[in-house]
């Protein structure tokens, strides 16, 4: 289907897309999200993380791409806009948690167990949960 002008046709096509990568990401956070009780240990640990994730991302000594994602991490965090609103049941507030989980796991594989150990500013038992939620062992790197 066309308007006829290229500029409709542009805006029109950009905004499919943009609702059509929306609803993937939706998706993605739907199959992605803890089960269980991990999700609910993801929200109570949402303090330490926050502060884990500033400290990894000053920190120099890690590699530049895991620095930049913690820091576009950090930004998605601040910004008051959601990628599902509040209102949507179990996602609307839990997008936030399975975004961190994703980007940590990333972050946790690329930079190692120990580099986020030594920024962890919790505690073990919060550490042991952290090492859950990203699917990582303690004995596993």
């Amino acid at each position: 289907m066309t308007t006829g002008s290229f500029w409709w046709d542009l805006l029109l096509g950009l905004a499919g897309a943009l609702l059509v990568a929306w609803l993937a990401l939706v998706v993605a956070l739907v199959l992605a999200r803890p089960r269980g009780g991990l999700l609910r240990e993801a929200l109570r640990l949402l303090p330490d993380v926050l502060r884990l994730i500033r400290r990894l991302a000053a920190d120099k000594t890690l590699p530049r791409g895991v620095r930049i994602r913690l820091g576009l991490l950090l930004a998605y965090l601040v910004l008051p806009l959601d990628l599902v609103p509040d209102f949507v049941p179990v996602l609307g507030y839990a997008d936030d948690a399975i975004i961190v989980i994703l980007v940590l796991r990333g972050v946790v594989r690329r930079a190692g167990l120990q580099a986020v150990r030594a920024h962890w500013p919790g505690s073990d038992d919060g550490f042991d949960a952290l090492t859950r939620l990203t699917g990582l062992s303690c004995t596993g790197s």
